[in-house]
């Protein structure tokens, strides 16, 4: 992939796509190819095979999806399920029928069995039982990375999927009703703080850990990722194996830790109350980073440095 090419970014407004455009933009890529969702519905096949049959991009990064948390995935599991399966499908097909020379596909750590030994390694996949609440998002996650796979075997394609695990960032999701766990304890503290009020609540026991990568370090090892060798993009789609890698820290922290730093790094003094009513969601996801390490790729953002440029992207938003 160089400067020239033709880069279609898939879900360019959603958390990953903007830091994949951003970065992309900043490293001086040029034909760069966005469209918005009344632009071009990728749920539409029709439209879909129109935009790659025009366009006809190179590279494809592969990060629109459906998203969210907890409370999203119990609400809409259908809509999990059916719009990430049909807008996956759309985009591998069309990428395939018109010979796009690498493909990147966005997946989640949530792929993993819910009770898989710790840290979590890419060959872990399909060995247990996955996280019930959230089953039909991961469940069609994994039909793409298989999607890739076949396709890799049946038309030597070279698509690659990745799997972040949880993310957040600039142009994250803060609705409360549909955001991951960051996102929410920030706005949580930012509507406390400016309310006056002397606590939150937070969903669960705080004992659950989760590892955290803020976006724009996850942009950078998608490009990476794109622009390896093809010796070295061809080891990773080794079709003896599943062509996924873990992007990640390498390190987690306890929700009870996160909501405690959130608090600290915003000014909030407020007790913390945790709501034990509430799920707490899988025990622990966290990556075994060890080969996407061994390429030459780490993250940079620290969590409380994450936790300062997130909250300064989203400042006016979170206090709307």
């Amino acid at each position: 992939m160089n400067r020239d090419s033709r880069i279609f970014v898939a879900g360019h407004r959603g958390l990953v796509g903007s830091a994949i455009t951003a970065y992309l933009k900043q490293k001086g890529f040029a034909r760069i190819l966005l469209r918005t969702r009344a632009e071009l519905d990728l749920l539409d096949a029709r439209a879909v095979d129109s935009f790659f049959a025009t366009e006809r991009p190179e590279y494809v990064f592969l990060a629109a999806a459906k998203v969210g948390g907890i409370l999203a995935n119990n609400t809409y599991p259908a809509d999990f399920i059916r719009d990430n399966l049909i807008l996956q499908t759309n985009v591998i097909e069309a990428s395939r029928q018109t010979g796009v020379k690498r493909l990147l596909f966005l997946g989640s750590s949530c792929i993993y069995p819910r009770l898989a030994p710790q840290p979590i390694r890419e060959e872990y996949l399909l060995t247990g039982p996955l996280e019930p609440t959230n089953r039909p998002y991961a469940l069609a996650k994994i039909a793409g990375i298989e999607m890739c796979w076949s396709y890799n075997r049946q038309y030597a394609t070279q698509y690659l999927a990745a799997m972040p695990t949880n993310l957040y960032g600039p142009h994250d999701n803060f609705d409360l009703r549909t955001s991951h766990v960051l996102p929410a304890l920030m706005r949580k503290v930012v509507q406390a703080k400016a309310a006056g009020l002397d606590s939150i609540e937070v969903w669960g026991t705080g004992t659950p850990r989760r590892e955290l990568l803020y976006s724009e370090d996850l942009a950078e090892a998608c490009v990476f990722l794109m622009q390896l060798s093809d010796s070295g993009f061809q080891q990773l789609i080794n079709n003896e194996h599943a062509p996924l890698i873990n992007i990640g820290t390498g390190v987690d922290v306890t929700i009870r830790e996160l909501a405690e730093l959130m608090a600290r790094e915003l000014g909030f003094s407020g007790e913390l109350k945790f709501d034990t009513s509430k799920p707490n969601g899988t025990p622990r996801k966290l990556l075994d980073v060890s080969r996407i390490h061994a390429l030459g790729w780490r993250a940079k953002t620290s969590l409380p440095e994450g936790i300062r440029k997130t909250y300064a992207a989203a400042e006016a938003q979170l206090k709307l």
